[in-house]
């Protein structure tokens, strides 16, 4: 993660954004689906079916990850966690998985397994096995909270940049906008600039992470429907008020692209 800022005096910069990756730091242990140990990890390791009291945190990134699965149509999907780790190995081995394997993971997946309880702060996974993924959305929102952090610190000049997810605080001193420029990857002078303020910007694609299997080339962005890579080549880039949402959104579509040119 990069973080870009304007404050007072060197020691108040340096506070805040300590403060902002810590904070960072702490929603991996939270959300990370590679840690074992995360909390997000721990909840699907527990027995299907049972109430689990899980941190805000989790809580607030499952239940914006269900309306924006709702708004899309399941083209955003945090409970592609199966198929996502299906994939996963079926890219180092270079084949395509079973289709066993792959009809199991379906099983495992979809946002109507998926039971919240705002009032308890609670959640209820519908079957064993399940593996919740946010990688649609996860850096989004931890971007989001990086510029909050540096907000309670008194930095409100800020620009935090997470792989590529990037969430805009105030402008810098004498500018009403940060300058933020996009890479597609899709040839030279096709790199468009987006100017915002208080947004956060994100851009989804294929350009650089794809594999070929059976001399066919997919990328490593998930299609929910299939629980293979997309064959289309795609790039989205979303502003929207704050990370997650842009986060996701472009995540979604991708995958809504892959909808319309089929």
């Amino acid at each position: 993660a990069r973080i870009v800022l304007f404050a007072p005096d060197e020691a108040e910069a340096k506070a805040a954004a300590k403060a902002a990756f810590a904070r960072m730091a702490e929603l991996d242990a939270v959300l990370s689906d590679y840690r074992h140990d995360s909390e997000t990890n721990r909840l699907c390791a527990g027995p299907a079916g049972r109430w689990t009291p899980v941190s805000a945190d989790l809580f607030r990134v499952l239940e914006r990850s269900g309306e924006i699965t709702l708004q899309t149509q399941g083209a955003f999907d945090c409970t592609v966690g199966p198929l996502s780790r299906l994939w996963r190995a079926a890219r180092r081995q270079g084949d395509l998985p079973p289709e066993n394997e792959l009809n199991d993971a379906r099983l495992r997946s979809g946002w109507e397994l998926v039971d919240l309880d705002p009032d308890a702060r609670t959640v209820r996974l519908g079957v064993d096995g399940m593996q919740l993924d946010f990688g649609g959305i996860g850096k989004g929102y931890a971007a989001d909270e990086a510029v909050r952090v540096l907000a309670e610190h008194g930095v409100d000049r800020c620009l935090v940049d997470f792989g590529g997810d990037v969430v805009a605080g105030d402008p810098p001193p004498g500018e009403s906008v940060w300058e933020i420029q996009i890479e597609t990857g899709y040839g030279e002078g096709r790199r468009p600039v987006v100017r915002v303020a208080n947004a956060g910007v994100a851009t989804s694609g294929d350009t650089e992470q794809f594999v070929e299997l059976a001399g066919v080339r997919f990328s490593h962005i998930l299609d929910p429907a299939t629980g293979l890579g997309l064959t289309t080549r795609t790039a989205a880039t979303v502003v929207a008020p704050d990370g997650a949402t842009a986060d996701a959104l472009a995540s979604a579509l991708d995958n809504l692209e892959r909808g319309s040119a089929e």
